[in-house]
């Protein structure tokens, strides 16, 4: 008996967090075919210049290795930073990625708001908190970005000064290397993609639709209705 309902309870914990389970197993496979990958080009890049090839844990911890990655996290968490803010400020009208002007704000009066069932606790520990939590969301978001960059630069300019050193080069010191043209192409180049995504979902959503999906209005949803 004991069993079925240890069972049943792993079944309903599955489901409830089916969506994360799947986004996270989903990054572990890329992650990790990013970092094998990444290792047989390093491979044949040393092979090329006749010189040692690192292992494949070694390359884990190069650079190389991790300013590629630190590179696209932070142009994904500067997509969403700047997606979670702009959608409170701005609206498309027809959208479902928008907000609809016509429906009432729902965040006002947080301090009444704060004494519902199931309110945060936060909301009523005084107008200092509140306003912060009200912002949390874009606010964590944007120093997951900041962190991100800070990431990708420092190993960018490792990456640069490891490589400048293999060619003779007096490499840039860290703080220099903040206005290098490289770390900047390679940062544009990911953040343009993420803007134009974004922009093509916001007006995709409008004409085109996603059955069961909260990304998508109802599937016969008329065209002009902004919103879910």
């Amino acid at each position: 008996m004991g069993d079925n309902k240890d069972w049943e309870a792993s079944m309903r914990w599955l489901k409830d967090n089916g969506l994360t389970i799947a986004l996270l197993s989903l990054f572990a496979i890329c992650i990790v075919g990013q970092w094998i990958s990444g290792w047989h080009v390093a491979l044949e890049d040393a092979r090329r210049h006749e010189q040692p090839g690192l292992s494949l844990f070694a390359y884990a911890a190069s650079p190389q290795f991790l300013s590629s990655v630190f590179e696209n996290w932070e142009s994904e968490f500067l997509q969403m930073a700047a997606y979670v803010v702009l959608t409170a400020l701005l609206i498309q009208r027809g959208s479902a990625e928008s907000k609809d002007l016509a429906d009432p704000d729902r965040d006002e009066h947080l301090e009444r708001q704060a004494y519902q069932p199931g309110a945060p606790t936060i909301l009523r520990k005084g107008p200092v908190w509140r306003a912060l939590y009200a912002r949390s969301l874009g606010l964590a978001l944007a120093l997951l970005f900041v962190a991100s960059f800070v990431m990708h630069w420092l190993h960018s300019a490792r990456a640069a000064a490891e490589e400048a050193l293999e060619h003779g080069e007096a490499p840039l010191s860290v703080l220099a290397y903040l206005g290098d043209a490289q770390l900047w192409f390679e940062s544009f180049q990911n953040w343009q993609s993420e803007f134009l995504s974004t922009a093509v979902l916001v007006v995709l959503s409008i004409f085109l639709r996603q059955r069961e999906s909260p990304e998508s209005k109802a599937v016969a949803a008329p065209n002009k209705q902004t919103g879910e």
